[in-house]
């Protein structure tokens, strides 16, 4: 289904049977576009995916980009990459908490918008969001009682095994220019 910048409307089960291109959103009833399409996002989400991924079977993680979570009744989100705990049944459409999920900016993110995204992360039960700029090349941490942004380091997600380098990550990103 293509979307205009119109307000479109439905219901829960209209949105659970309907494939958008991308993936949309759904909360409170309103279909909310996804910004994506654009190289330098794509591209960071996709390196942070393969180095994720790596680890998957030591961490006993899946990494998943792009998959709808239920994050309340009246909504579903859809981050870039999260990180679901692989000792827990399999959800087509997880209703528990991710240990981790992850935020790639594009040009036409705003901060109010995506502070609304990982606030509802954190609702749910989501310890750990990580909103990857790969505009400025910065890194804000989320937890349920701040936001900082990153200094240099590897980051993890307490509690876990897992961890990721946001340099190596940039690095691979810079490769290309």
């Amino acid at each position: 289904m293509a979307m205009t910048a119109t307000t479109v409307r439905m219901s829960v089960e209209e949105y659970l049977q309907t494939s958008f291109q991308p993936d949309a959103e759904f909360t409170d009833g309103v279909l909310e576009e996804r910004n994506a399409g654009e190289f330098d996002p794509a591209r960071l989400q996709g390196v942070i995916y393969a180095l994720l991924a790596q680890q998957e079977e030591e961490w006993n993680v899946y990494v998943s980009p792009e998959l709808r979570v239920q994050v309340s009744a009246e909504r579903y989100r859809v981050p870039d990459l999260c990180v679901t705990d692989a000792r827990e049944a399999v959800e087509q459409i997880p209703t528990r908490a991710p240990l981790l999920c992850v935020e790639v900016l594009s040009a036409e993110d705003r901060l109010p918008r995506v502070l609304e995204r990982v606030e509802d992360f954190h609702a749910m039960g989501v310890g750990s969001v990580w909103v990857f700029d790969p505009a400025t090349r910065k890194v804000w941490v989320s937890s349920a009682v701040e936001v900082h942004e990153w200094e240099g380091g590897v980051l993890a997600v307490p509690g876990t095994r897992i961890e990721l380098d946001p340099e190596r990550a940039f690095r691979r990103l810079e490769r290309r220019r």
